[in-house]
């Protein structure tokens, strides 16, 4: 285990990434069911943000991965997804590691692929980067919504924002992610209403298998779009069950 001194001479590597605990984060606490994700938080089972993209994806959307699913058969298929969750959640670790100063090894092959891809986004996207780490991996909820576990809030580059780690097979278009933007703009209606917070930007950090670190931010006018956006995802998978929510507050 590192000590104060050594936490602070792994992350000067880049600059000197602050922790500042200044709100009161609820570990998440995650309930699986057959109508997908939901977080037990007060009392509530609240459906996760990923459930609710999931349920209110685009016709086109589904069209896609369905023909994608019938291209590679259905046992690849569900092959290279569980493979890719896997090494997401690895990846998760050992960049949880590094802002903790614990470290986190994995030597079985998916492991060291996993390391690689997450010692490229730590070279690439956080040092020199990442300013303050207000909590990672906690949960996000809007009592009675929804609910989620968001993988850092804090200071990006100067600015207050949430900050989401994805890796992939293939390069990625800032076009094609605007889920993951929506993704970011849900834990920020979340972190705002209920802390009283006023972040107004997404970060999201890809690594590639095999390429580049990508790095895509949204802010101001355009996130407040994902804001809105998400709103509308929200009502709409609501739209059809006997109790409305109630209205969110921006």
């Amino acid at each position: 285990m590192m000590n104060d001194k050594d936490i602070k001479e792994f992350h000067n590597i880049g600059h000197e990434i602050t922790w500042n605990k200044k709100y009161n984060y609820k570990d998440p606490v995650r309930v699986d069911g057959p109508d997908g994700r939901k977080y037990s938080v007060n009392n509530e089972k609240l459906p996760s943000v990923t459930t609710i993209l999931g349920k209110t994806r685009t016709a086109e959307k589904e069209a896609n991965l369905a023909k994608w699913r019938q291209k590679v058969g259905e046992i690849e298929a569900d092959k290279i997804r569980d493979n890719a969750a896997a090494r997401g959640t690895i990846m998760h670790r050992i960049l949880e590691g590094y802002l903790k100063g614990e470290g986190h090894i994995d030597m079985s092959d998916l492991g060291q692929e996993a390391g690689v891809m997450a010692q490229n986004l730590i070279d690439s996207g956080f040092k020199d980067s990442i300013d303050e780490v207000w909590g990672m991996e906690m949960m996000m909820y809007y009592p009675g919504l929804y609910a989620g576990a968001c993988d850092i809030a804090g200071v990006y580059e100067g600015k207050e924002a949430i900050m989401d780690f994805k890796q992939s097979n293939k390069w990625k278009k800032r076009e094609w992610i605007d889920d993951y933007f929506i993704q970011t703009a849900a834990y920020a209606v979340a972190h705002n209403y209920v802390y009283g917070s006023n972040i107004n930007s997404g970060v999201i950090l890809i690594s590639v298998k095999d390429g580049p670190i990508l790095k895509y931010v949204s802010t101001g006018k355009e996130f407040q779009g994902f804001m809105f956006e998400w709103l509308r995802r929200v009502d709409k998978y609501y739209k059809d069950r006997p109790q409305a929510p109630g209205p969110i507050v921006l």
